[in-house]
């Protein structure tokens, strides 16, 4: 089981105090899951790399130390709508790699930017029109040809600005998604998704709307987006409604009429004032092979197959007993937090956060499933992790945590897992947790 296996192999702490602007907004491996980017709310993104196997020290296998760091995004100001813009990077996206260099789309709440992340070692001299300081050379100074040569020097990361997208969002961007068609990607904001091409700034094509001509009338707004993994003219969105709608962009150019509405029928007897906040959808992920729908709301994981779309095919309580406190959590704000989700590479088991540092872990083919926690106190390097069990009530363990004494400050909204082995990667607050399971490390 994936709690017998478990163990921290990286730990990063952002910052020695903990500042809002070091608060990680943002994880995401790459296609290979070599390289690994997370977003702050300062506007940073940090890029880690894995470490290579070493003949010396083998256990170092899976070791992920920074790679680059750069500030992506800087607060603005809209004087037009006198509104202040944030610099938090609300998402990031590696683009398939193509060549030595590296691609991502990084998002603050309306500006887009693309990234090249390449690597130098060598440098160009004995250049015929210039001197060593790069300063052209006089004419009658040039009395031979010489051939530039290639000369070796420390290695330096460089990141560069290639495309800004900007001016295309009214709301605030949720979602950035690159098609399988790598040509093209999509954005999303609370009312309208747009598609861009990758190579263009200027203009994009709207290809959902759902404003409403009169704004009193609004009654749900787009929480996340995501293209299908193989095809590129589907697309899914979701509602904070609790509904996902998939659309073909073979159909219509504006996708206003979804090919499929999934959505469960309401059970009358749960019905409550928390209803409608508790099953608006916070995330919407594909599985890899693309047959399946992983989401996640206030309380449950849902697991919906493409074929079905009256209710979801699996179902699986992340943490039914704060529903209790629902209350509580209204007045404090955290029934409003928007957790993620994340599939394993093989799609047999998900991954969501939970309050109290807490990360649950459900595997489809046993049932089974684990609560892990991600806390420097629990978890030293190379130590297995014990899993956590919350007390609702009658007889308590030694080790069991009461529900009244959750931190709900510490809380695991930002996941991400490798795409081809077990290593996951955890975001609380300003500490990024990365965890390798036992078996694979100890093959190496």
């Amino acid at each position: 089981m994936l709690v017998e296996f478990l163990r921290r192999i990286s730990f990063v702490n952002v910052a020695v105090q903990s500042h809002y602007t070091d608060i990680i907004s943002t994880v995401e491996f790459n296609q290979t899951g070599e390289l690994l980017a997370t977003g702050d709310k300062g506007g940073r993104v940090v890029i880690f790399q894995r470490e290579p196997e070493s003949k010396n020290e083998p256990h170092c296998q899976g070791e992920y130390n920074v790679y680059s760091t750069f500030q992506s995004h800087e607060p603005e100001f809209d004087y037009l709508k006198s509104l202040e813009i944030e610099e938090k990077i609300n998402k990031i996206r590696w683009l398939p790699q193509h060549n030595a260099a590296h691609f991502l789309l990084s998002t603050n709440d309306k500006t887009i930017k693309l990234w090249k992340v390449s690597e130098r070692d060598k440098r160009p001299e004995g250049y015929n029109l210039k001197d060593e300081e790069g300063r052209l050379k006089g004419l009658s100074t040039v009395t031979s040809l010489q051939v530039p040569v290639l000369m070796p020097v420390d290695l330096m990361v460089e990141v560069s600005p290639r495309r800004i997208f900007a001016n295309a969002h009214t709301y605030h961007v949720n979602s950035i998604s690159v098609n399988s068609d790598c040509e093209t990607y999509m954005s999303a904001d609370d009312l309208r998704i747009n598609l861009w091409h990758l190579g263009i700034t200027d203009r994009s094509f709207n290809i959902v709307d759902i404003k409403p001509a009169n704004m009193e009338e609004l009654t749900e707004v787009i929480t996340a987006a995501e293209f299908h993994p193989d095809h590129c003219n589907l697309f899914v969105y979701s509602s904070s409604k609790g509904t996902l709608r998939l659309c073909d962009m073979r159909a219509s150019a504006l996708c206003d009429q979804h090919s499929k509405l999934f959505e469960e029928p309401e059970d009358p007897s749960n019905r409550s004032f928390f209803s409608e906040i508790i099953s608006s959808i916070s995330d919407v992920k594909f599985s890899h092979s693309g047959r399946y729908l992983l989401t996640r709301d206030y309380l449950t994981a849902n697991v919906w197959d493409l074929n079905m779309e009256n209710k979801p095919i699996e179902t699986y309580q992340v943490h039914d007993y704060l529903r209790s406190k629902l209350c509580s959590l209204y007045e404090n704000d955290c029934i409003f937090d928007k957790f993620e989700c994340a599939w394993n590479g093989t799609d047999s088991v998900i991954m969501t956060g939970a309050y109290n540092n807490f990360f649950r872990m459900f595997d489809r083919n046993t049932k089974r499933d684990v609560t892990l926690e991600a806390s420097r106190e629990s978890s030293k390097p190379r130590a297995v992790l014990k899993p956590r069990r919350v007390c609702t009530g009658g007889k308590r363990r030694k080790d069991d945590i009461s529900v009244d004494s959750l931190d709900f400050t510490k809380k695991i909204l930002h996941t991400a897992w490798h795409p081809a082995e077990n290593i996951i990667a955890i975001a609380a607050t300003n500490n990024l947790y990365i965890f390798q399971d036992k078996v694979s490390s100890e093959m190496h």
